[in-house]
């Protein structure tokens, strides 16, 4: 028997380091990771009957639980990450909107993918111009000169633009360097994830390693992900009020 819990906004080095002393090679149970751009895969098989291994495969997924806490987004081996976040908004009565550059899509189409997801998405803008993002998602022209593209501060206008051009309550922004190039100072990699929700804004700085298409998929997971936890929170800070 194998049970699942998959993670989001967590590199496999953490999570590598946060299992280490939780690692069997030897016993009834094993727990192995499986990674994917932007997630890692935690899995508990059981080797001998249940009856002798369910206590103590309880035991281990509590103390998963206790350690990983809201990076599991779920247990639940056919769900991926996007339908968990169309869930959430849809519970939330929620919005969003994208804002993408370097992702090109990618990000809207994983959220379109989920059935039903026509209830939440508002609009996705492709802003990989500069001219595009000053259009579109109101950057400012003195953020592109000061600061560049690739910037927090670009990703921040980026999420805030989209929400205000399309009245969504939450906006996803990414900017980077996928590569084969990178920018001045700036190395391939590099990259901006900027989310928006109810007003409040949070950017986040990814140093992504792997090929073009490696990048850009796990900006899109960090996306989501970034996505997934401002709305925790924002339901955390309700239920406070």
């Amino acid at each position: 028997m194998t049970e699942t819990m998959k993670l989001c906004g967590l590199e496999e080095a953490q999570v590598n380091a946060m299992i280490e002393d939780l690692t069997k090679t030897e016993g009834n149970l094993t727990l192995t990771m499986e990674t994917m751009p932007g997630e890692v895969h935690l899995l508990v098989t059981s080797k001998g009957e249940e009856k002798e291994t369910r206590k103590e495969r309880k035991a281990l997924i509590r103390e998963l639980k206790l350690r990983f806490g809201a990076h599991i987004y779920t247990t639940e081996q056919d769900k991926h990450l996007e339908t968990v976040v169309v869930e959430l908004l849809k519970n939330q009565g929620l919005t969003v909107t994208t804002v993408e550059s370097c992702t090109g899509g990618a990000l809207s189409a994983r959220i379109v993918d989920v059935p039903g997801a026509s209830a939440v998405f508002k609009q996705g803008f492709i802003t990989y111009s500069n001219k595009a993002k000053k259009r579109y998602a109101m950057v400012k022209k003195s953020t592109l000169k000061k600061h560049g593209a690739v910037s927090e501060k670009c990703a921040k206008e980026m999420a805030k633009g989209g929400a205000f051009a399309t009245g969504a309550d939450a906006a996803l922004s990414v900017t980077g360097f996928a590569g084969p190039d990178g920018g001045e100072n700036v190395p391939v990699g590099t990259v901006f994830i900027g989310c928006t929700l109810k007003g409040k804004t949070v950017v986040q700085e990814h140093h992504f390693q792997g090929d073009r298409s490696s990048i850009r998929e796990q900006a899109v997971a960090y996306a989501l992900a970034l996505l997934r936890e401002c709305i925790l929170e924002n339901f955390q800070q309700k239920d406070r009020e």
